[in-house]
């Protein structure tokens, strides 16, 4: 994708040619790949001199955040937000990092923003100084551009929870369950990934110094809050879901009982209006010119003796 030799934070951008004679006196390398581009696969494993199980790290299609630590080099795969085009953010892109003193090699297959911001940090002059300062401005990157989104996802549970009492249910439930599943997601990568920053500053390698690993450290805690963040937004979610179907029962209650009342009211009507119908002889008020209004006068005042029976015992 891009490649850089990095000297007091500028960076002059290289060619495969110039990669492949590269000396570390002539200054850090920074060499960002696409892991699915033949050409790429071949250098890795053929010229790169980097051991086998590293390699297939790299290159692999699944990846979980871990940190791998071997002599004096570096294995880094993190997991950042996916702000690609028509893509879920919750659908965390990794970059796959290795380092040592003198070269750095990061991996990707889907664009990852952070890296672009490094390169743009180059480009300015205002680039990493080390191995240790790229890897710590690698992670600081990733872990800014998770703040908005964690932040986004904890404010449209605070709008939830303050419409789920006010707003139809059909446009909540599919929001909610959307949110869920947002932060369900974002937590299965972010929960290891504070894992690995915290392992991450304790590993013994020389590049690192005592001021990038109390930078790792200050990463590492931010990342614990994000993740207790979407554990509090997860729970909260959950409540507010409970509440939304409390009230949905609640409604459906309402109803079932108004429909209950008028059932019981109206089912010895029926049955009198349906014996006054039956087609045999002998009903009475046949050859009375005012039997169907004593018989609705009739049924309203059962109807009204019933209503206040039901009143008294308390019913409705």
């Amino acid at each position: 994708m891009f490649a850089y030799i990095l000297e007091e934070g500028c960076g002059q951008a290289i060619g495969w040619q110039r990669v492949k004679t590269w000396e570390p006196g002539q200054g850090l390398l920074w060499l960002h790949l696409d892991y699915a581009d033949e050409g790429a696969k071949r250098w890795l494993v053929e010229e790169s001199g980097i051991d086998d199980v590293s390699c297939a790290a790299l290159m692999a299609v699944e990846t979980r955040p871990r940190v791998v630590a071997a002599a004096d080099t570096l294995l880094l795969i993190l997991r950042g937000i996916n702000f690609n085009p028509g893509a879920d953010p919750e659908d965390m892109v990794a970059v796959r990092m290795w380092f040592d003193e003198h070269r750095i090699i990061s991996m990707r297959h889907r664009r990852v923003m952070a890296m672009d911001d490094i390169n743009r940090t180059i480009e300015a002059g205002k680039g990493p100084l080390s191995s240790g300062d790229f890897l710590v401005m690698a992670a600081s990157k990733l872990t800014d551009r998770m703040a908005d989104v964690i932040g986004d996802i904890d404010d449209g549970v605070d709008e939830l929870e303050d419409t789920v009492l006010t707003e139809e249910s059909h446009e909540l439930r599919p929001r909610l369950a959307n949110l869920r599943r947002q932060t369900i997601s974002m937590r299965r990568y972010i929960s290891p990934q504070r894992d690995v920053l915290a392992r991450l500053q304790n590993e013994r390698v020389s590049w690192l110094n005592e001021l990038d690993r109390v930078r790792i450290r200050e990463i590492a805690e931010r990342t614990a809050r994000f993740v207790d963040d979407l554990d509090s937004a997860r729970d909260r979610a959950a409540i507010t879901q409970e509440e939304l179907n409390s009230h949905l029962s609640e409604q459906m209650n309402k109803t079932m009982y108004v429909l209950s009342i008028v059932a019981a009211i109206f089912l010895p009507l029926g049955l009198i209006t349906g014996l006054l119908g039956i087609n045999v002889g002998g009903i009475p008020g046949t050859e009375n010119q005012f039997a169907f209004a004593y018989v609705t006068i009739l049924l309203v005042a059962f109807a009204l003796v019933q209503y206040v029976l039901f009143k008294r015992k308390k019913w409705i």
